[in-house]
């Protein structure tokens, strides 16, 4: 955990003394909205180990000007009991033809069905957990459709029963636009991550690959997850999920 926090310390380091030697754009008044429901077959997580292991629906929204933007996201199972809500805050802190930089946090809510004895009689109930959680997000375009980056989160349980510290590490490697002829294209991002959880930690592999159709809302995601070593509890060995995508995005103009 030290070689990593050591990394993270230095990698922040060096985008931020870059992020100040930008030229400060001007200002534009152009509020972005973007809105996607994910139906999924396992409800698989942001930690692709851990699934929901049902179908779910996810719900993303994003909001915001320039830098700052509100990004929640609610998951239900398709039965409509709730799995866990998100409520992001993020900041574009570079945002560069060749290096980006985003922070990001939130609290959050994660629900299970827990058994309790209420009036004599045994009642399955929903109790919400509650966590917060921090992101920070680097990429290096090699090129337009082609880029590198890591993605870490630290993440802290707040109530009995939920992991205490938490620690999520991707490098990953983004190749976007591939043509598969005049009206369709993929997206690939292979990645190797490291999960600490608790005194716990492992290893593993995990890509998605996305279908798009050019001025179609609805795309086709793949995604597999892979353990190397782990000793995690939870962890899935193997693990395959197909997902069906609808997007909408809009610019607006305020004035």
């Amino acid at each position: 955990m030290q070689k990593i926090t050591f990394l993270l310390i230095v990698v922040l380091s060096m985008l931020t003394q870059y992020s100040f030697s930008q030229k400060a754009d001007s200002a534009k008044n152009v509020f972005h909205f973007k809105s996607a429901v994910t139906v999924t077959n396992k409800g698989i997580s942001l930690v692709p180990t851990f699934t929901l292991g049902k179908p779910a629906a996810i719900f993303d929204l994003s909001m915001g000007k320039e830098k700052l933007f509100f990004e929640p996201q609610l998951k239900f199972s398709l039965k409509g009991k709730p799995w866990s809500f998100l409520f992001w805050w993020r900041y574009k802190l570079i945002t560069d033809k060749k290096i980006s930089l985003t922070v990001g946090g939130h609290p959050a809510l994660n629900f299970r069905t827990d058994s309790f004895f209420i009036n004599g009689a045994q009642r399955a109930t929903i109790v919400a957990r509650r966590y917060l959680a921090a992101e920070l997000v680097p990429n290096y375009f090699i090129s337009k459709n082609v880029s590198v980056g890591l993605y870490y989160l630290y993440s802290r349980g707040l109530d009995h029963g939920t992991i205490r510290n938490g620690h999520f590490l991707t490098i990953n490697t983004n190749f976007s636009n591939i043509k598969l002829g005049n009206k369709f294209f993929a997206r690939f991002i292979p990645q190797l991550y490291y999960l600490y959880q608790d005194g716990k930690d492992g290893f593993y592999f995990t890509s998605s690959l996305t279908l798009i159709k050019r001025n179609f809302p609805i795309s086709f995601q793949s995604t597999t997850n892979k353990i190397i070593q782990t000793n995690v509890p939870g962890s899935q060995d193997f693990l395959l999920n197909f997902s069906l995508i609808y997007s909408f995005n809009k610019n607006y103009v305020t004035k």
